[in-house]
């Protein structure tokens, strides 16, 4: 039993919900106050290195959720496996917890790799991925800001291969593809918030991410979003340290022990 059980279908809220769930996130990061004792990066620092106004990136992301959108329902639509009085069985708790697990996995492999191809490939980069990078410091809202090209390949073709590996079922996706979602935003905000869990459980972070998109980090730190695993073992991963600026925030430097 879910909340919107009999009042919309798993594949409207497996469609809609990361949308929805996206601007509540990213906007409530966006309506804290200045916080500045908490920032990776400082506003004057915001204001001079990132190339792009808040009114475009908002655009650019409201067009990648539209295909998101278009893509989810299709994707229902062909692998939804309904009974004879329109419920599709939910397997139990622990299996659900696995298929999660799994799709994790699958969508930090798939990202990692097209991720790093196209800071590989000169072409790709310049037209495609840089759109990302014009954000240098990173912020909520700025999470899907990408290329329309980039995002269908690695974010939403990356959530479909996920979904159909895992085996999941629409209800189960809701979960997954939301929590997904909260994460990316959780990357990019900018802020090192005390008490955040996902710094706490993940290695993989805000200041994780924050290392990738600087000059000095473009090479490293591919992996997304969750697990730093294939960093790791490929040679990609840039250990940072977290300094406390003397005059509030911190900052991610490469680490000395590197």
């Amino acid at each position: 039993m879910v909340f919107w059980e009999g009042y919309v279908s798993d594949e409207v809220m497996g469609t809609f919900a990361p949308i929805v769930v996206y601007w509540f996130y990213a906007g409530f990061f966006q309506l804290l106050p200045p916080l500045d004792n908490y920032r990776l990066h400082t506003r004057k620092e915001e204001d001079a290195k990132n190339s792009v106004p808040l009114s475009s990136v908002i655009k650019g992301v409201l067009l990648q959720q539209l295909v998101q959108a278009v893509v989810a329902h299709l994707l229902f639509l062909v692998t939804s496996q309904t009974d004879l009085v329109g419920t599709e069985v939910q397997p139990s708790i622990p299996v659900q917890i696995f298929q999660i697990i799994i799709a994790m996995f699958v969508m930090d492999t798939w990202q990692y790799f097209v991720h790093r191809y196209m800071h590989i490939n000169k072409f790709l980069y310049r037209h495609i991925h840089s759109q990302h990078h014009k954000l240098v410091v990173p912020y909520a809202i700025g999470a899907l800001y990408n290329h329309p090209l980039e995002g269908l390949l690695l974010d939403t073709v990356g959530g479909a291969i996920s979904f159909l590996i895992s085996g999941m079922t629409a209800r189960t996706a809701v979960i997954f593809f939301c929590f997904a979602v909260v994460k990316t935003v959780d990357d990019h905000c900018g802020l090192w918030l005390p008490g955040n869990l996902f710094h706490i459980f993940f290695q993989n972070n805000t200041a994780y991410h924050d290392i990738h998109h600087q000059l000095h980090g473009l090479k490293y730190n591919f992996s997304q979003p969750f697990f730093p695993i294939w960093d790791k073992i490929l040679g990609t991963h840039m250990p940072y340290d977290l300094i406390k600026r003397p005059k509030g925030g911190f900052e991610a430097r490469l680490s000395k022990d590197d």
